[in-house]
């Protein structure tokens, strides 16, 4: 079965990976995967390139689709982290609300508050835009 992705380095290219390998001053992650382009593009195989490095063959099919797919500006680097969510949906005062909420009385015809029934009232009460069953299990939780 014919390969899909097959690496083609260019002789500025190797010439790069080589230098990059030699001067041995980038991170073992940004190493590795040099190691990785230049035994593909010498036509090992994923599995042989794989027990050479001791890496998984996964990574070296990876990184061999990086290459070819956005070059080798794409295929060195790791790839970023996505971003996380900047702020909590529950500030120090809204915090202080809900454990007040949680220890006032359930409202009527009920036992006991819910964690849905605590978010819907910090909702009511506008001291939040929204919030999930989660975040108030998870604040609860931390408070108790």
């Amino acid at each position: 079965m014919p390969r899909k992705h097959v690496v083609q380095l260019g002789d500025g290219d190797r010439r790069q990976l080589q230098s990059l390998i030699r001067k041995g001053r980038s991170s073992a992650r940004l190493l590795t995967r040099a190691r990785i382009l230049l035994k593909a593009h010498a036509g090992l195989t994923d599995a042989e390139i794989g027990a050479q490095l001791d890496v998984s063959v996964s990574l070296v099919y990876d990184v061999r689709r990086a290459f070819v797919r956005e070059g080798l500006t794409a295929a060195l680097p790791r790839r970023a982290q996505p971003p996380r969510p900047a702020q909590r949906k529950l500030d120090g005062a809204a915090e202080a609300h809900l454990v007040t909420l949680a220890c006032s009385r359930p409202p009527d015809g009920r036992e006991s508050w819910t964690l849905q029934l605590l978010g819907d009232r910090l909702v009511q009460l506008r001291q939040v835009d929204s919030v999930s069953r989660e975040t108030v299990r998870r604040t609860l939780k931390k408070t108790s």
